[in-house]
């Protein structure tokens, strides 16, 4: 398939879409908080069960700084960040003494958490709108699992970065999701926050995206556009229509 990139004028064509595909993180739920609450846990876990991390790495702060460390230490999990997270903590437990073989239950601990997300307001409504209409895909470079979220009824399918091996912005994920639900991708809105990840990846793999700016942020990437940008996601369900 071609990914040359479309030409302007970048203008939503509802007659055009026969499937979805969506992010997750930031474009359903707020990511942060998530983490923030998932790292809360793991530090609460560590402490009755790993005292010296505790001691040393007893902050959801301190866990993130460790994580990101071992990030550029292991540039081949950029892609797994389930992996990512499980090998910082495992290097957290080395580093401090205590036994890393204590990283598998740890990560369960923050992972678990991470999957109970809140969801923007206007997400439920708009993925009962759009589920109805078409096939939906989650295209997603995050570890959040759609069924474990509690989501999985409305997706046909879901892609993330660790399982498929690459991530967006690569045209291959996004090719997958519409192979998935049947359709060119040519016949796909993805829908997404990310200016780069979601709006130049989807444009890139030949995809119509709607760009999900919910704090108005600036434009950056011109002369490509977003066909249409919206700051919500029932918002987007009535320019659809």
């Amino acid at each position: 398939m071609s990914t040359d990139l479309p030409a302007a004028p970048f203008t939503l064509d509802p007659t055009r879409i026969r499937a979805i595909s969506i992010d997750l993180d930031d474009t359903l739920w707020p990511i942060w908080p998530t983490i923030e609450r998932a790292e809360a846990m793991l530090a609460s876990w560590l402490a009755q069960h790993a005292p010296a991390a505790a001691k040393l790495y007893g902050t959801p702060g301190a866990l993130r700084e460790a994580r990101n460390h071992l990030q550029t230490l292991r540039p081949d999990l950029a892609y797994d960040l389930s992996a990512l997270r499980r090998e910082s903590i495992r290097y957290v437990l080395h580093r401090s003494g205590d036994d890393p073989a204590l990283a598998e239950p740890a990560f369960e601990v923050f992972f678990d958490e991470r999957q109970r997300v809140q969801l923007f307001e206007d997400a439920m409504p708009a993925l009962e709108w759009l589920s109805a209409r078409f096939p939906v895909v989650a295209v997603s470079n995050g570890n959040a699992d759609v069924h474990r979220v509690g989501l999985g009824h409305h997706f046909l399918a879901a892609f993330n970065a660790r399982e498929f091996g690459v991530g967006k912005p690569d045209p291959r994920i996004f090719h997958a999701a519409a192979e998935a639900a049947g359709v060119g991708p040519a016949e796909v809105l993805h829908i997404g926050d990310d200016p780069h990840l979601d709006v130049v990846g989807a444009l890139g793999a030949g995809m119509q995206v709607a760009w999900v700016n919910r704090t108005d942020m600036a434009w950056e990437h011109a002369p490509l556009q977003p066909h249409v940008t919206v700051a919500d996601l029932m918002d987007l369900c009535r320019q659809i229509g």
